[in-house]
């Protein structure tokens, strides 16, 4: 079979071919439903940066502001949005023609605002979350408006990927990064800091039809009770990040529907500019001595499941059960590993999470009460997101508790958590270089023939079950809980559930 063959393969079994042209309308056919949705928020978003990663809160607020060249669907498919279509040539450019659409301030979306996204982005200095990704692109080329053409520095596959992402969102040319003025359903009204926020439905929206609600009103419940008491109450609608210990009820209230899905996960980075945590053979330790079962226990009430291994799911066809305990837990195999590292008796350290988020602090304990068994002392640091966030991103803690999903579901998608080569982030191990990875990972990008990638990720797995870049815990159910009179939510599937405020536009309250 041929590259060109390949690629055009591997397109239709992503369905990138499809271009999601069956929800475009002419503008102006809006029949607007109507209706306020009252959204608890589990925070406040930490910044309306579009290509930062700041939390799921973060990223929801963002999905009803802004749109990219690509999105998801309910069942997890790539879509169009502001692109229409999309297609990759013999020599590996990608093109992109853009479809009708407005910035909220009612100037035509172009070619030369997309390309001012990609450029402005991959610079070394932006911390965009996907800049060692967009960094591949050598050259961004508009033909005329409507045309966008992206030359990489080989044939890469996971392009669209790219910008189906939420924390990758166009925003118009100059505008800053926080800018509100977005493409999305939804245009941002009142915000009382902390508090609420306001985003009434965008009259001038591609989709005919869309959004079906004239306002979201996000309103943040931080405790995690309170967020289920006050959807009990009727005193909201719909509430993200439903506790474990609270699903059951939530299932069996009659006037309540519960959606949740597996697939985000709970991990453990480590601060390798400084010992202990720079020796693999510590990090491994540290990885064979957890029972991760306790941790599905406390944290999640058993809705969720072990993770001795890359959070790759036992039924992605990248899924290696070679590997699947490879980091089981064995107190006597920790302890001999921190002997041959030096550290017979353990040592102390801090240990980075937060109180807002009582999973994350329940898996926080009893790591921390693991470690202690092999002679770890570790000492919780807490504080609220916005500051966990921080700290992750300065490389304020020795190692951190952290949960996320991956960016999609192919393996390509934990890019952001592996590759050492990145610029610093929270939600991967703080100055840790991984050669051996950063090179796996662009060689599974740059193939189109899937055999071949099953076997580079393969052994990408294997270099990083021996040198732990992160250390994988549990795997957790992500719920959403709602009134029954709302309707067309989706949470979306597997890695993808945190892009489900995508679907707020088709949501109808009544």
């Amino acid at each position: 079979m041929t590259n060109t063959l390949n690629r055009r393969g591997f397109l239709a079994a992503t369905g990138a071919m499809a271009g999601g042209l069956a929800f475009i309308g002419p503008a102006g056919l809006h029949a607007q439903e109507g209706g306020t949705l009252r959204f608890a928020l589990s925070t406040y978003p930490p910044s309306f940066d579009g290509w930062a990663s700041g939390g799921t809160a973060a990223g929801t607020i963002k999905l009803l502001m802004h749109r990219g060249l690509l999105s998801y669907d309910p069942e997890g498919m790539i879509r169009g949005e502001l692109a229409e279509s999309w297609e990759v040539d013999d020599n590996g450019v990608w093109t992109f023609k853009l479809r009708d659409a407005k910035w909220h301030d009612g100037s035509p979306v172009t070619a030369e605002d997309i390309a001012w996204n990609v450029t402005e982005a991959q610079k070394p200095d932006s911390a965009a979350f996907l800049q060692a990704q967009l960094a591949q692109i050598i050259a961004v080329e508009t033909p005329d408006d409507k045309t966008v053409r992206m030359i990489t520095q080989e044939p890469l596959a996971v392009v669209p990927g790219w910008f189906a992402h939420y924390n990758m969102p166009m925003i118009k040319k100059g505008e800053p990064r926080d800018t509100m003025i977005g493409a999305g359903p939804f245009k941002m009204g009142e915000r009382d800091r902390g508090v609420s926020l306001t985003l009434n439905a965008n009259p001038d929206y591609y989709k005919e039809g869309l959004p079906k609600l004239a306002t979201v009103e996000a309103i943040v419940y931080s405790d995690e009770n309170l967020r289920v008491a006050a959807l009990e109450a009727g005193d909201v609608d719909l509430i993200e990040y439903v506790p474990w210990q609270s699903m059951a009820k939530v299932d069996e209230n009659p006037d309540l529907s519960l959606n949740a899905v597996d697939g985000p996960f709970m991990y453990l980075t480590f601060n390798a500019t400084r010992a202990p945590f720079d020796n693999p053979l510590v990090r491994r330790a540290v990885a064979h001595a957890i029972k991760r079962e306790d941790i599905v226990a406390a944290a999640f009430f058993d809705r969720g499941g072990v993770l001795e291994h890359l959070p790759i799911a036992d039924k992605s066809e990248f899924f290696n059960p070679e590997f699947a305990n490879a980091w089981n837990y064995d107190p006597e195999k920790a302890k001999a590993l921190l002997t041959e590292a030096g550290y017979p008796d353990g040592f102390s350290c801090t240990m980075l999470s937060t109180a807002q988020y009582g999973m994350h602090q329940s898996t926080a304990e009893v790591c921390q009460a693991y470690l202690s068994m092999i002679g770890i002392n570790a000492q919780l640091d807490l504080p609220e997101w916005s500051t966990r966030v921080q700290k992750g991103n300065e490389g304020n803690y020795d190692l951190a508790v952290f949960g996320t999903t991956a960016a999609n579901n192919d393996p390509d998608g934990l890019t952001n958590m592996l590759d050492g080569s990145q610029p610093p982030s929270f939600v991967r191990s703080h100055g840790l270089e991984t050669p051996e990875i950063t090179a796996a990972l662009a060689e599974g990008r740059a193939s189109f023939d899937t055999e071949e990638r099953k076997k580079i990720y393969k052994e990408m797995e294997r270099i990083a079950i021996e040198t732990a870049p992160i250390v994988g815990l549990a795997w957790r159910s992500q719920g959403y809980a709602m009134k029954n009179s709302v309707s067309g939510f989706s949470n979306l599937p597997g890695q993808l559930t945190f892009y489900s405020g995508i679907t707020l536009e088709e949501t109808m309250i009544g």
